[in-house]
């Protein structure tokens, strides 16, 4: 499964001036970056709309004298869910907007207990971030019933849902943990950004990182990252990958798209929806050294 934007005007050209193999990444770099560009565009039109937190809902129970509701004896039943509610968690000075897409896919296919949560633009520590995410579950899972979640976590919003599986104990609510260009062993890239606290806490060898590289026995959450061979904002690329003894993880490479492309593009839905519905069978869904390549 390939992962490509739309093809450019000029691409023909590219192929005359350039040799075979250059060609090939540049013209892949050009298709990657045009669809960045768009999908910025339209998550700024977008943006403004996701501001808010959402509005809560609980699921509907069943009228009085629908057979669902009680059994012959007289006893009430409420109504259960196949699968967990998904977590969506945004990425560093976002909102829950990057995630319209993603959202719409997940409920088209069965997933109708999906929550966005916005965490504020002026968190400045990862660790209080994880601890408010922590609150939240344990409401999601009060309000529904469920005794888990899934998350999803975009950028910064992996790192922050990892540290709570680690550090806080949240293996025992998050089932699957699915990251979508999370630096997990730290990015280098615009070292200018250092002046923010949490972009220093995403440097390889902060404090925090170096937590999560500690012993983990026993971690009951699958972690299922999504990593891009074009990701503008890893640096090195590997860094989304999850690599750590104590942990079930998988590493999706994704071939073709650039970091703002990996929460809206359909192809990584369905990968995503294949790593949510595979952990609920309890099939394997990783190997912790090579994982699984999309090209």
């Amino acid at each position: 499964m390939k992962v490509t934007g739309a093809a450019l005007p000029f691409l023909p050209l590219c192929r005359r001036l350039l040799p075979s193999r250059l060609a090939g990444l540049s013209l892949a770099l050009l298709k990657a970056t045009a669809l960045e560009i768009a999908i910025l565009a339209g998550h700024l039109l977008l943006y403004p709309s996701g501001i808010a937190q959402e509005r809560r809902t609980t699921p509907a129970l069943p009228p009085p004298d629908s057979p669902d509701s009680a059994d012959s004896r007289g006893t009430t039943h409420l109504p259960t869910e196949t699968n967990p509610p998904v977590v969506l968690l945004h990425g560093f000075i976002d909102n829950r907007s990057v995630f319209v897409l993603l959202r719409r896919n997940l409920a088209q296919h069965g997933r109708h207990q999906v929550e966005s949560l916005n965490y504020s633009p002026l968190t400045c520590d990862i660790r209080t971030a994880a601890e408010l995410l922590g609150r939240h579950i344990e409401e999601i899972c009060e309000r529904t019933g469920s005794r888990q979640v899934d998350i999803v976590g975009h950028s910064l919003g992996g790192l922050i849902a990892r540290y709570y599986v680690q550090c806080l104990g949240g293996d025992l609510r998050v089932r699957t943990l699915v990251t979508l260009g999370t630096p997990h062993s730290g990015t280098s890239v615009v070292p200018l950004a250092n002046a923010h606290p949490i972009v220093r806490q995403m440097r390889p060898g902060s404090p925090v990182l170096e937590e999560l590289a500690r012993p983990a026995p026993g971690c009951r959450t699958h972690f299922v990252s999504f990593w891009s061979d074009l990701d503008h904002l890893m640096d090195p690329l590997e860094t989304a990958c999850v690599n750590h003894p104590d942990l079930m993880a998988q590493n999706v490479r994704v071939t073709g798209i650039g970091h703002l492309a990996l929460p809206v593009h359909p192809a990584v839905a369905t990968g995503i929806r294949q790593a949510l519905d595979s952990a609920g069978t309890g099939a394997e869904t990783a190997t912790r050294s090579g994982g699984l390549t999309v090209a």
